[in-house]
């Protein structure tokens, strides 16, 4: 995800960029771009350096490892802006010493420039710093700003994992096509490109997504017959309503 973002702000003239990073096949794409300074320790950057904003994009169960280290150059007016799942801003303000912090929930398609990221800013984020970050986060797709931290466990759940359940509509779309007598490469490729396609017409449409689907279901028709079955007894409702809950409530857990 720290990849991607990096992308996107390179992709959208920001920088320059420091980033610290041990991990040389990480830096390799980035080698070549003067707007990139890549340090494999904090203790490769000049004595003295502070930084305006440092973007926090480890695993959260890194945090406490890198967060000594990060607070030699966090100064009370750098804003933190930090990914990290499960991670509330109260710790992060503790852990690295800042009190400007935005926490963001990001989602993967940010590499490809379509995150669907959902922010919330401490209470001493400035209007500067807020701007600041809604332009690093908008520079890999849309934001929404929220006032509520403890959202940001189903939003989590909603579009943090959203990405692995279309995916999973993929798979078993296409094993379905499969038990219906399909060649695995074909069902394969008509599952991956509807799904694809319908959501480039979503994007592109001003229709609701129910408007779309009632467009495509004509009158005791086809579709009219599949969503019969995919909508008995809000079944798939159901589904979805204890996935979203599982990841929100995972969120919560490595919170606590």
């Amino acid at each position: 995800m720290g990849q991607a973002l990096l992308r996107g702000w390179l992709s959208d003239g920001l920088g320059p960029v420091t980033v610290v990073d041990s991990q040389a096949n990480a830096a390799a794409p980035f080698l070549n771009d003067a707007r990139v300074a890549w340090v494999s320790v904090l203790a490769e950057l000049p004595p003295g350096f502070h930084a305006e904003t440092v973007v926090v994009a480890v695993k959260p169960q890194m945090v406490e490892a890198v967060g000594a280290s990060l607070r030699s150059i966090i100064t009370e007016s750098t804003l933190i802006v930090s990914i990290l799942a499960g991670t509330s801003i109260a710790s992060l303000s503790q852990l690295l010493g800042g009190s400007s912090v935005v926490r963001v929930m990001p989602n993967l398609p940010a590499s490809v420039g379509r995150a669907m990221s959902v922010a919330v800013p401490s209470a001493a984020v400035s209007a500067v710093q807020r701007a600041a970050a809604d332009r690093l986060l908008r520079a890999v797709g849309q934001v929404e700003w929220i006032d509520d931290e403890a959202l940001i466990d189903p939003v989590t759940g909603v579009s943090g994992s959203g990405p692995a359940y279309v995916f999973l509509l993929v798979e078993v779309l296409a094993t379905a096509g499969v038990k219906a007598g399909l060649a695995p490469d074909l069902a394969m490729k008509l599952a991956r490109q509807t799904v694809v396609g319908a959501a480039e017409l979503m994007h592109q449409s001003d229709l609701t997504a129910a408007e779309l689907r009632r467009n495509v279901s004509s009158p005791g028709g086809t579709t009219i017959a599949a969503l019969s079955v995919l909508t008995a007894e809000d079944r798939l409702q159901s589904l979805f309503d204890d996935a979203v809950e599982a990841a929100a409530e995972r969120a919560r857990e490595l919170g606590r």
